[in-house]
């Protein structure tokens, strides 16, 4: 009886216990990349922590906790470890301190920005902030900055190429791009499934999301993209099932680019979509521009096509907490679109 229970109890602590993660420290202020990236000896370079947590071969998360300050970017960054299996063993990059957090402040926020060339050729040349190569993997907490390089033509912070993969959560991001000195083509560039974006904001970026091939059940919600120059969405011309919920979609050329064919059986809902120049187009290869779509195959559901919308801009010294959330005059503050989780 005795050896019966030990074996039973042996069994729940291996299998039945909360998975333990496999945890590094980033902190570009006062870490060193020679040190052992716990807490309190961080590494210092966010690609040397990626690079090292890819090694890992434990059965428990792998996640890299980032420390406030800005995290320079000379080349793309790689995620992809040997050994990722389930949901439940995921690869995750966080803020040490994440928006919900009571000691959070915009400056508490790692910032992400790209320095790089060219460092991808996938489908066209690009360069890419975080290239997404593994199944199973969140990115939540960060600001992502655009591009500084005066070489590089188009830059997404975030990218996954491969359709083959799938479960990527990206949630509570920023990404504002600047067209004038440091853009973002897009801020999160993605094929595969089950591709998750949730309570981010995409300021002033040429384009918001770029879903194309194989998306099969991507979820987008709660979010804000505002000031998008081109589109706040790109879709790819395949009809799987998706979630678009509790969205604010405001003063962007387009709403939509999809196929000239554009045919979306999901429905968009519970959202603002307003003060947009365009609605729903496609790219005209012929004409080299967005052509719109006099009557869309979308449905709306409960979503607004019009209303008053502003974002909490910088006007002072110091960034308020509200930093582009909704004004409080602005429509749309139930869908709890934004950064924040926590009411």
């Amino acid at each position: 009886m005795k050896k019966q229970l030990l074996v039973a109890y042996l069994f729940f602590i291996y299998f039945g216990s909360p998975l333990v993660a496999q945890t590094f420290y980033v902190d570009a202020q006062h870490g060193n990349d020679l040190d052992e990236g716990t807490e309190s000896a961080p590494f210092q370079s966010l690609e040397y922590a990626v690079n090292r947590a890819n090694t890992q071969t434990g059965n428990t998360p792998i996640v890299i906790k980032v420390m406030p300050g800005i995290y320079l970017l000379q080349d793309k960054i790689s995620i992809n470890p040997v050994k990722i299996t389930t949901k439940d063993v995921r690869f995750i990059i966080e803020a040490a301190v994440m928006p919900d957090d009571d000691e959070w402040s915009p400056e508490a926020m790692p910032v992400i920005q790209s320095i790089s060339g060219i460092n991808s050729t996938t489908q066209f040349p690009h360069a890419t902030g975080i290239l997404v190569a593994s199944n199973h993997v969140t990115i939540q907490g960060l600001k992502f900055l655009g591009n500084a390089n005066p070489q590089v033509d188009y830059y997404y912070p975030i990218s996954k190429e491969d359709p083959d993969l799938s479960d990527m959560v990206i949630s509570q991001c920023y990404f504002i791009g600047d067209k004038e000195s440091a853009k973002i083509q897009g801020g999160i560039w993605a094929h595969g499934r089950e591709n998750v974006v949730s309570h981010c904001i995409f300021y002033e970026c040429r384009n918001g999301v770029l879903f194309f091939y194989n998306v099969d059940r991507f979820v987008i919600e709660h979010s804000i993209i505002y000031g998008a120059y081109e589109s706040a969405f790109w879709f790819g011309p395949q009809d799987y099932p998706f979630t678009f919920t509790n969205n604010i979609i405001a003063n962007n050329a387009n709403f939509l680019v999809g196929p000239e064919d554009l045919e979306y059986s999901a429905s968009f809902s519970n959202s603002i979509i307003a003060n947009n120049e365009g609605y729903v187009g496609y790219w005209s290869r012929a004409e080299q521009k967005i052509k719109q779509i006099s009557s869309p195959n979308i449905t709306l559901d409960n979503t607004l096509r019009s209303g008053e919308i502003q974002l909490i801009t910088n006007y002072s010294v110091k960034l308020t907490k509200e930093h582009l959330q909704l004004t409080p005059g602005s429509q749309g503050r139930k869908l709890h679109a934004g950064i924040f989780k926590k009411d």
